[in-house]
């Protein structure tokens, strides 16, 4: 976890990141909008970054908590939430793996759209799920979300780059582990049927499992260019086909909703 948290810390502008990616930040939120009833709400956010989502949340009158790995992240969060004039519960520098210390069956809804993107090893993954659901209230809702082992393919295609190695880009879809050598920090691709079954087994409530980008993938740098009547037009149709399982492979993160 080391080098995921220098990565954050040191290389990678998370902020920055959904700028670019409109698109699963836009699809994310409409479901985050859809699945989260209620008002006040207790929200935790587990690894949720610079808290674009925590704050998106907050915005909205919930009482949400941010952890993540990175202090960087972490200090940005305050500035962005200062900036709106948001106050968060509270700003964690923590470890999904470690959060036994917080209160158990408090929270209404969990985030868990991020750690999952890191966690090599199967255990540690379950031992991830099982520490946000220990947080949950009954009849809570999570949310978590994956990196597709499709994903390596999908980013060339989308920026054309040039293919050092088809078997390196294929591997992935056989094993979705990734030394972070180049160009990204340790991560785990994964496939959309590894990752509900991974969800399922903690005997959820299965809400929906979505495809967030599909068919935009490949054209998000055009489609971020489009005005904005265009643009929430293939928005409408990519949330329309998110749940088309045969056009899961054609996304690059996977979002899962369940309810304990």
């Amino acid at each position: 976890m080391d080098k995921v948290e220098r990565w954050y810390d040191e290389e990678y502008d998370e902020w920055e990141r959904l700028e670019g990616h409109k698109i699963e930040f836009d699809i994310t939120k409409r479901y985050l909008d859809e699945y989260i009833k209620g008002e006040n709400l207790e929200i935790f956010d587990i690894g949720g970054g610079p808290g674009r989502y925590s704050i998106y949340l907050a915005e909205k009158g919930h009482r949400v908590t941010l952890l993540d790995l990175s202090r960087r992240n972490i200090e940005v969060a305050k500035k962005k939430s200062a900036e709106r004039g948001i106050i968060l519960e509270a700003y964690i520098h923590g470890n999904a793996l470690e959060l036994a210390e917080y209160e158990a069956e408090k929270y209404d809804v969990v985030l868990l759209m991020g750690p999952l993107y890191h966690l090599i090893d199967e255990k540690d993954r379950k031992a991830a799920v099982e520490g946000a659901l220990r947080l949950l209230k009954p009849n809570g809702i999570i949310f978590a979300s994956f990196i597709s082992n499709y994903a390596p393919i999908q980013d060339h295609l989308k920026g054309l780059y040039p293919i050092d190695s088809l078997d390196k880009l294929l591997k992935y879809l056989e094993d979705g582990r990734y030394d972070g050598s180049t160009g990204f920090t340790m991560a785990y691709f994964i496939s959309h049927e590894e990752a509900r079954n991974l969800m399922n087994s903690f005997g959820l409530k299965e809400l929906a499992f979505v495809g967030v980008e599909n068919i935009l993938t490949s054209k998000e740098l055009e489609v971020n260019m489009l005005d904005e009547a265009e643009y929430e037009k293939w928005l409408e149709l990519c949330y329309r086909l998110g749940q088309d399982k045969n056009l899961m492979g054609t996304s690059e993160h996977y979002l899962y909703i369940g309810q304990k």
